[in-house]
C-alpha cells in the first residue's frame, strides 16, 4: 500500500476543519467533487470510511476523528517549520481566517487587518462578522475577537483592549426627563434594550461594592442592533447600556453623556481567543500582535 503524502496530510487537515465539503471546496479553490474524490482516493488507500458524505455538513468518522487529530499536529508542525524557513527573510505569509462580532468588526477590526495585509501582502485574511457566540475550536477559524465573559473552553486568550460597558443618555433626553441619581431610579426611565446572544437581555450588570449587581429593567425598544439602539439613544429616546468601544468617540465630543459615571460595571475586555494546542501560527501571532497594538489608538483616537 502506497505511504501516505504530506499533501494528504494537510488536505484532510483542512476538511476535517471545514463545516461542509462546500466549503473545503472554497478553502482549495475546486470544485467539490474535486474534494470528494481526493478523499475517495484516501478513503480507499486506508481501507477505511472518513467523512461521511453531505455537501451541507461534514460529518466525521470515528477512523475520520482519529486521523484528523494526527493530521492537526503534523500539519501544525509543517507550518512551524515553513514560517521559519520565511521568517529568515522577514516575510509572512497564508491565511488567517479571523471571525469578529459585527459592530466590532464593521467599525474596527475590518479596517485593522486591512492595514495588516497592506503591510504584509503575502498574507491572505479572512473575515468573518456574526453576532452569535461561537466555540471556534475545530472549525477552522485562527482568531475569534470577544467582548465580554470569555467562555470556558480549551481557547487561550491575549487582551486586545481595556473595555466596560458605561450607561449614556443624549442630552436632549436628559433635558425632558432627568438624570437617575441611583440604580433604583432606572425605573422611572425608558431603557433601550440590546438583545444579543441569548443571555437575559433585561438585566444590566453593575458592580457594587465588588460584587455584581443585576438590575432589570424596561422600555419600549429593544434591538439585536447595537447600531440601532445607540442611535435612539442619540435621538433622546432612552438610556442604553453601551460597550465603551462603541460610545467614547461620542461621550467625547458630548453628543452622549455619561450617567451614574461614579457607578462602575464589570468588565468587557476586547480579547482574541485562539487554540493552544498546537503552535501558534507566526503570522497569526504577528495579526493578534496587529490588533493590540491599533485597537485602542481606533477607539481613543490617540495613543494608548
Amino acid at each position: 500500500m502506497p505511504g501516505a503524502s504530506t499533501d494528504d496530510v494537510t488536505f484532510f487537515d483542512i476538511v476535517a476543519r471545514s463545516r461542509s465539503l462546500t466549503e473545503a471546496a472554497r478553502e482549495f479553490g475546486v470544485s467539490v467533487s474535486s474534494v470528494s474524490k481526493r478523499l475517495a482516493q484516501m478513503e480507499a488507500r486506508l481501507g477505511v470510511l472518513l467523512v461521511q458524505r453531505s455537501t451541507r455538513r461534514l460529518t466525521l468518522t470515528p477512523e475520520g476523528e482519529r486521523y484528523a487529530a494526527g493530521a492537526s499536529v503534523i500539519a501544525a508542525q509543517l507550518e512551524e517549520l515553513e514560517d521559519s524557513i520565511a521568517e529568515q527573510r522577514h516575510e509572512l505569509r497564508g491565511r488567517v481566517h479571523v471571525r469578529s462580532t459585527i459592530g466590532l468588526g464593521r467599525a474596527h477590526i475590518s479596517a485593522l487587518l486591512a492595514d495588516f495585509v497592506e503591510r504584509n501582502p503575502q498574507v491572505q485574511v479572512d473575515l468573518e462578522l456574526s453576532a452569535l457566540p461561537l466555540n471556534i475550536a475545530g472549525t477552522g477559524f485562527d482568531i475569534d475577537i470577544r467582548v465580554g465573559v470569555l467562555p470556558d473552553s480549551r481557547l487561550t486568550a491575549t487582551r486586545l483592549w481595556v473595555n466596560r460597558r458605561v450607561l449614556c443618555a443624549s442630552p436632549e433626553y436628559l433635558r425632558r426627563n432627568g438624570s437617575p441619581a441611583t440604580l433604583d431610579e432606572l425605573e422611572q426611565h425608558n431603557c433601550i434594550i440590546l438583545r444579543e446572544n441569548e443571555s437575559d437581555y433585561a438585566l444590566w450588570r453593575f458592580d457594587s461594592g465588588g460584587k455584581e449587581l443585576a438590575v432589570r429593567v424596561a422600555g419600549n425598544l429593544i434591538s439585536n442592533d447595537g447600531d440601532v439602539i445607540t442611535r435612539w439613544c442619540l435621538e433622546g429616546r432612552g438610556l442604553v447600556m453601551r460597550s465603551l468601544w462603541h460610545v467614547e468617540p461620542l461621550l467625547r465630543d458630548g453628543s452622549l453623556v455619561q450617567v451614574l459615571p461614579e457607578i462602575q460595571t464589570p468588565s468587557a475586555d476586547i480579547s482574541a481567543l485562539y487554540a493552544a494546542a498546537a503552535p501558534l501560527p507566526r503570522r497569526t501571532r504577528a495579526v493578534i500582535d496587529h490588533l493590540k497594538a491599533g485597537l485602542g489608538r481606533r477607539i481613543t483616537g490617540a495613543a494608548r
